[in-house]
């Protein structure tokens, strides 16, 4: 009897038989899926899109033409600028401070661009950057938005959960860091953003690691209690400086435990569009995978061995297995563990290996999200079994912004 995986690969293989892998795909039925399940799970709240999760303009449209869904957080001021210039939004949060020059030039001599981008700001230093580029009187107001930092602090701050972006971590220092952007001439505040990656971005249910499993929902769940605090009263000394367009928070692993936060006015969200192989570890949420990319098996080094040309689109983040993409059909697969997934060739092990024969496809998820689209310069759109489309990449439309 046919399997969901099956009927999957075999879909997957009938739409595409035209073409020659590598290649990545995205289901339309999955992506749409997916989109409605943020929704519900940001219970009234809008969604902010993460473009670098998706880095295709026709697909981060679609998802905005979704119900829930509305602006973007784009992840470099160039981005941001394009995607205003092309029309995809007129509402951009950039996520990281810039010190792109020829970026903010751009922004400042533009009142159309200045009033749709919003920049991002930890320290009075990025302002002066700023300032060095365009000086106030030469400029509109730049938009900006103050970083609180997310991460929990122990002991003291000798023991540190979560990533290390932002200096504002109080509720004081980001109250001080506002009242001076207040006094500044040529900047308004308009937003507050804290990313809490140690909750949004880390799966509490890592495969076969129970007790790391329960280590980490312990910490999550002291990491919120604390942080739901600390942000409430961080929005609360920032509001005694600046009238709040948004306070933006979470990501897709937090986005209904992020909309719960009343200081919180919307939730950003991307991976779980495209639900890469990290979100499998998440018990609350798994998104339905959505992205897969195409590698042809072209030689049998043994009976039980099969390889694919490529294979090896490796996700960023600490070394380890769960950045290597995950041979999904035929299911069953697996790489081998002295040579993982390699930039030219990728041998694969397992029972449906030895059925496999030259020619054949091979189906990957990446473990990431839109670094899937630095591999490809297009994504072909697949509804049932037929391609129903095919859309460029930031890469297929000559757009490398990191």
């Amino acid at each position: 009897m046919a399997t969901d995986s099956d009927n999957l690969r075999h879909r997957l293989d009938r739409a595409t038989a035209h073409l020659d892998p590598p290649y990545a795909v995205v289901d339309l039925a999955a992506f749409d899926r997916n989109a409605a399940a943020l929704t519900a799970r940001a219970a009234g709240k809008p969604l902010r899109i993460a473009s670098k999760s998706l880095r295709c303009r026709d697909l981060i449209s679609r998802a905005l033409a979704q119900s829930g869904w509305r602006a973007v957080m784009a992840f470099t001021l160039p981005e941001a600028i394009w995607l205003v210039r092309t029309g995809v939004t007129a509402d951009v949060l950039v996520a990281y401070p810039t010190a792109d020059r020829g970026a903010l030039a751009e922004l400042a001599a533009d009142p159309t661009l200045a009033a749709a981008i919003t920049l991002m700001v930890d320290d009075p230093e990025q302002l002066d950057f700023c300032d060095t580029v365009t000086a106030p009187g030469r400029r509109p107001e730049l938009r900006v938005c103050l970083d609180l930092d997310a991460s929990w602090r122990l002991l003291g701050g000798r023991v540190h959960v979560g990533v290390r972006r932002s200096p504002v971590h109080t509720a004081r220092a980001a109250g001080r860091l506002a009242a001076t952007v207040a006094r500044r001439a040529g900047f308004r505040l308009v937003g507050l953003m804290s990313y809490e990656a140690q909750i949004a971005g880390l799966g509490d249910a890592p495969p076969g690691q129970a007790v790391l499993g329960a280590a980490i929902r312990v910490a999550q769940r002291g990491s919120y209690r604390e942080l739901l605090a600390r942000r409430g009263a961080a929005v609360a000394a920032v509001r005694e400086h600046a009238d709040l367009e948004f306070v933006n928070g979470g990501g897709t692993g937090s986005v209904a435990a992020t909309s719960a936060d009343p200081a919180v006015t919307e939730v950003t969200a991307g991976s779980g569009l495209y639900g890469p192989t990290l979100f499998d570890a998440y018990r609350t949420w798994r998104p339905t995978p959505a992205a897969f990319f195409a590698c042809t098996v072209v030689r049998r080094p043994a009976p039980d061995l099969a390889t694919v040309l490529g294979g090896g689109w490796i996700a960023s983040g600490s070394a380890a297995g769960n950045r290597l993409p995950r041979p999904w059909l035929p299911t069953g697969l697996k790489l081998l563990g002295a040579e993982g997934a390699g930039e030219v060739q990728t041998p694969l092990t397992g029972a449906p290996a030895a059925t496999l024969r030259v020619g054949d496809r091979v189906w990957f998820r990446h473990a990431k999200s839109g670094e899937l689209c630095e591999r490809v310069n297009e994504l072909h759109l697949v509804d049932g079994d037929h391609v129903v489309g095919t859309v460029p990449t930031y890469r297929g439309e000559e757009r490398a912004f990191l």
